[in-house]
């Protein structure tokens, strides 16, 4: 069986405030899903390996599909979340795409891990597909290509928002704004309405603006990867 890694957090929370964070719990699971039923086997990942927080915020009513709440008393689903494999304890060769799900978490460890960065370019270079969500695309802001220019430079990508993170209150709190950095690194930002879904695909890069965005990230993998 094919098989797709899964990036999580490992931070569970913001180490500015009194507040929770960790995983968005329906960036993995609408994900997840689409991938799993197209036949692909899921392997979780994350910096240090072992367990990833559920940011609590994620699991509020109005925040939670039936399709959550599937995944949320699936007892093998969340034993894979408290059992990640470590980064540093990958192959490459075994996976035919990476995806970075959010949650704010990933902002204080996506980034700078070399190990994940080393994992996307050369899932990449392999003809692999880089994929991630929301605030998750943070993970692509230091990945390099084989000519070592930076993967997401002249290429179109979305991911949270400016007046997203505003809108929730975290644009003072979190350590960058998602929006800016990837302009930064010479990336060809769009975005579409706050909080509706939508996903881009360019050169082998799928991103997906917000948490509602998901299983549009992984249908734009699905026909990259067909």
């Amino acid at each position: 069986m094919p098989k797709i890694l899964l990036a999580v957090t490992n931070v569970s929370k913001y180490p500015n405030v009194q507040r929770a964070t960790g995983l968005w719990l329906g960036e993995a699971v609408h994900f997840a899903d689409e991938m799993q039923k197209a036949g692909y086997e899921i392997d979780y990942v994350s910096p240090k390996g072992g367990y990833t927080p559920l940011d609590p915020h994620s699991l509020q009513a109005d925040q939670m599909t039936e399709l959550d709440w599937q995944y949320y008393e699936n007892a093998t689903f969340l034993n894979k979340l408290s059992t990640t494999l470590a980064a540093d304890s990958i192959n490459p060769s075994d996976y035919e795409a990476i995806y970075y799900a959010g949650g704010h978490g990933v902002m204080w460890d996506f980034a700078e891990d070399k190990n994940l960065q080393k994992i996307a370019s050369a899932i990449y270079a392999n003809g692999g597909v880089v994929s991630a969500v929301c605030h998750g695309v943070v993970g692509l802001l230091n990945i390099k290509d084989e000519q070592g220019n930076y993967l997401i430079n002249n290429t179109k990508v979305t991911g949270f928002s400016n007046t997203e993170e505003i809108a929730v209150g975290l644009d003072k709190v979190v350590p960058f704004l998602t929006e800016d950095v990837l302009i930064a690194k010479g990336a060809n930002y769009v975005k579409e309405a706050d909080w509706s879904v939508f996903a881009v695909s360019d050169n082998r890069i799928v991103t997906g603006q917000n948490p509602a965005s998901g299983a549009a990230v992984a249908k734009n993998v699905l026909k990259l990867l067909k």
